[in-house]
């Protein structure tokens, strides 16, 4: 009989004490020309400033503080389409340099590989995306007797993640809806459940792009879509699946799942450059594409899009600039 996972508020309040200390209690930022653009008031909550430029960070720290010393001696393995990896890897030092395994698919951002040469861990490049990378990491973890650390599929890592929603309700609690970027589902479970358990009347919306919409197809269809085959997309960090226990957990507190195209999350990308000079991923920006392109009706309303991360390649970017300016 598969395990059942339980997930309260309580956690999420608990994975901020755990994270005290460790990570960037980031800005939640009110944008005045955004607001005027999207006929809303727009809030930025930035984790682009977050330690290793992503909000992984939190769920990382919060699984790895919870293992037992034998778990840590035996290793830890993980895969990641970059930014889990990194938040996995800063943890692993911060709480006693614990050896740590990434697998990364071949197509990588190079900005997210470069950065993981700052930590002592072992990177290996395996397959084309990141669930064939989840399976190469599995294989490891069964081989070596090594500690696998889920991206999305833990509850701790849920409740760490929640501790982003924990912030924006706490710096501002009359929110009326939070714009979250899905890919796995680790984040949208988490903020759902702390918002929302602050205020059962917020509503939690979530975007992914077009290429990847497991998340979307979900929700609608009643099941989760754990394994996708994404096309390519400049939200990297948002294509495959939607795990299951963000489905069980948080499906019926999310109240939307909208779809953002390639040129409106590049759009988007540009618009925060240009607006506020925050670089941003286009995993990061998909909640700003969908208030620009008109995804979701919330005229009138104070609205908070997570930034979640800012690891963009620079010859993206540097693309991006180029075709977006006139």
């Amino acid at each position: 009989m598969r395990e059942v996972f339980t997930l309260g508020f309580q956690d999420i309040l608990a994975a901020q004490r755990n994270l005290s200390g460790l990570i960037t209690r980031t800005p939640l930022e009110y944008s005045f020309l955004l607001s005027q653009q999207a006929g809303c008031d727009v809030y930025l909550k930035l984790e682009n400033w977050q330690k290793t430029g992503s909000f992984k960070v939190r769920g990382a720290i919060n699984k790895i503080s919870s293992l037992t010393e034998e778990e840590k001696a035996r290793g830890l393995v993980t895969a990641s389409a970059g930014n889990h990896a990194l938040g996995v890897a800063y943890a692993a030092r911060a709480l006693g340099n614990v050896p740590t395994t990434l697998f990364v698919p071949v197509s990588a951002p190079a900005s997210k590989l470069k950065k993981l040469e700052e930590f002592e861990c072992d990177v290996f490049l395996s397959g084309n995306s990141y669930d064939e990378a989840h399976h190469a990491a599995e294989d490891f973890g069964r081989l070596h007797g090594a500690t696998y650390i889920h991206a999305y599929d833990d509850p701790r890592i849920i409740a760490g993640q929640g501790t982003v929603g924990l912030e924006i309700m706490q710096d501002l609690p009359e929110a009326e809806a939070i714009l979250v970027p899905v890919g796995g589902g680790g984040l949208i479970a988490g903020v759902a459940l702390a918002a929302k358990a602050i205020n059962p009347h917020v509503q939690v919306i979530g975007v992914q792009p077009e290429a990847s919409p497991a998340a979307y197809l979900s929700l609608r269809n009643g099941r989760p879509y754990e394994e996708y085959d994404a096309a390519p997309t400049v939200a990297d960090g948002l294509a495959g699946g939607f795990g299951r226990l963000p489905f069980e957990i948080a499906g019926d507190l999310i109240d939307e799942i909208v779809l953002v195209s390639e040129e409106e999350m590049r759009a988007a990308v540009f618009t925060l450059l240009q607006l506020a000079q925050w670089v941003v991923e286009g995993s990061g920006a998909v909640g700003i594409a969908a208030l620009l392109a008109g995804k979701v009706n919330l005229a009138g309303r104070k609205v908070v899009a997570v930034l979640t991360g800012a690891n963009i390649d620079a010859s993206l970017l540097f693309e991006i600039m180029v075709e977006q300016t006139p």
